[in-house]
């Protein structure tokens, strides 16, 4: 899972093996250790219709509706999005890259603008 912040924007980034633990568990976490503190950011499954998130303790949450998790390893959707007050959310597919990059792409999803060679 990858984060993103960019201004009022947070962006996760899931490959397939998290879409698949946050569908079956409802709740997917990674960290980041800065030595003394630690940054937390996570996906929870709730019964919501909407997408949303939290600041607390060192934790960002983006709360998922679980109609949005369902089907969603499956289907062509790329992701979803939504507004929580000013906060732009997006939960969305990680991509394979079109161009070449050193970090393992092994888990990620094909990327639907790559032309296969014959």
């Amino acid at each position: 899972m990858k984060i993103r912040i960019k201004g009022n924007s947070l962006r996760y980034r899931l490959t397939k093996t998290d879409v698949a633990k946050l569908a079956e568990e409802g709740y997917l976490q990674e960290t980041v250790d800065f030595g003394s503190q630690q940054l937390i950011y996570a996906l929870r499954l709730v019964d919501d219709e909407h997408l949303s998130a939290t600041y607390k303790e060192n934790a960002i949450t983006l709360y998922v509706p679980k109609a949005v998790a369902t089907g969603f390893a499956d289907d062509d959707k790329v992701g979803y999005e939504g507004k929580h007050g000013s906060l732009h959310l997006l939960v969305e597919k990680d991509f394979t890259c079109l161009d070449e990059v050193a970090e393992d792409q092994s888990d990620n999803y094909p990327n639907p603008l790559a032309v296969k060679k014959p």
